[in-house]
């Protein structure tokens, strides 16, 4: 296999986990198709937490220099982003797959106006995520950047940090997205609350260790951006 056949691939098993996670969110997705279900209320936490705690391992491991030298021990270096996102996608297979129900619903919005203002929240997050994304250069963040230049013999260069867009107001437009889209559900059941409450605590969690990373790589520069730029909603937070 290629190493262009392999980004591309990996770029489709990403996408398919994150937009199967997105929709599942928004309950426009099946969440949980194991055959097996927990016995119990705390049980099926438990194995919702672990599933969670898989996922936040592997994110912040993988995110690591320090795993990233040891990693491109073995495979091409321009393989390496591709490799994180493919390993996030089929993490987010597994615990969409492997969710456990949890009984009882704690809101549901029967208002057709109220119903309708939150499913716009929930696109406007799904759309700020995304967009978000291609501000930074989608392409270089989900891998395929890295191994077309290997493809086509191009030295590769990182990209320069940038703060444009929403990016001059907000340090982490795409978890703000998440959050978003998380929480902007009309009918919130006690399965859903888990994963949104979940994913919630990894969010700033994976926020403490990218900052710590961007200030590594980017020094003073990303020091001066964090002072002035809110990391989610100037003003608030």
């Amino acid at each position: 296999m290629s190493v262009l056949t392999y980004g591309i691939i990996a770029y489709g098993v990403g996408c398919f986990g994150l937009f199967w996670l997105i929709l599942g969110a928004g309950a426009f997705a099946p969440v949980g198709l194991s055959q097996w279900q927990a016995e119990s209320v705390w049980l099926s936490l438990l194995v919702n937490m672990g599933l969670i705690g898989l996922f936040t391992l592997q994110h912040t491991v993988m995110a690591r220099a320090w795993f990233k030298n040891w990693l491109t021990r073995f495979i091409p270096a321009a393989t390496e982003r591709a490799t994180f996102v493919l390993m996030s996608g089929l993490m987010c297979c597994a615990i969409m797959y492997g969710w456990q129900t949890v009984p009882g619903v704690v809101w549901q919005l029967h208002n057709q106006v109220a119903m309708c203002s939150v499913y716009t929240l929930y696109v406007t997050g799904t759309a700020y995520l995304l967009l978000a994304t291609f501000v930074t250069n989608h392409f270089e963040l989900m891998g395929l950047r890295q191994v077309y230049l290997y493809f086509r013999d191009i030295p590769y260069q990182p990209l320069a940090f940038t703060n444009k867009f929403m990016y001059r107001y907000s340090r982490h437009p795409m978890m703000l997205g998440m959050l978003i889209l998380l929480w902007a559900v009309p009918t919130m059941t006690a399965t859903r609350l888990v994963l949104s409450v979940l994913f919630t605590v990894y969010t700033f969690i994976g926020i403490f260790f990218e900052e710590r990373d961007l200030l590594k790589n980017f020094g003073d520069t990303y020091r001066e951006y964090k002072q002035k730029i809110a990391a989610f909603i100037p003003g608030i937070y």
